[in-house]
């Protein structure tokens, strides 16, 4: 089996691995480096619990190889809170009871986090556009969506 050395930069922290060519970058993250925040939910890019900022952009990171992720920048869910401060999208998720089970929280935080990186001020439709890759089995989405409402008027003030 064929093997690569890669070099990648996790929520600011560059990792050095030695990768199997067809190893799924969601299984380096959770499997290899340990950060289990990024959910494996089905494997076929259908639900968007492994989604993830790869150079700024989500995508699913069960549908990108490892050795894809060379020398890019990632952010996972972890990345979110900064200095034991949880993120605004966090703080709305719990201010607003946008979690039931909690499996598709980080995908949906991650998804989000890049909606309001572009807009920052979404309406409702903006904000179902965003997330309609991201599939949540418990709430209904109506308190996801007010969660990102509740985070982009508090990173708004």
């Amino acid at each position: 089996m064929s093997t690569h050395k890669i070099s990648v930069t996790i929520n600011g922290t560059v990792h050095e691995a030695e990768v199997a060519s067809r190893l799924l970058l969601v299984h380096l993250i959770r499997d290899d480096l340990r950060m289990t925040g990024t959910h494996i939910g089905c494997d076929t890019t259908h639900c968007g619990a492994c989604t993830i900022l790869l150079d700024g952009e989500p995508v699913k990171s069960c549908t990108v190889l490892a050795v894809q992720a060379d020398g890019k920048e990632i952010m996972t869910v972890e990345g979110l809170a900064q200095n034991g401060e949880l993120h605004p999208l966090q703080e709305g998720f719990w201010e607003e009871h946008g979690l039931q089970c909690g499996f598709c929280t980080p995908g949906m935080l991650i998804t989000s986090y890049a909606l309001l990186q572009r807009n920052p001020n979404p309406d409702e439709g903006d904000i179902r556009q965003a997330i309609s890759g991201n599939l949540c089995r418990c709430t209904g989405y109506v308190n996801i969506i007010k969660s990102v409402q509740h985070a982009a008027a508090k990173m708004g003030e």
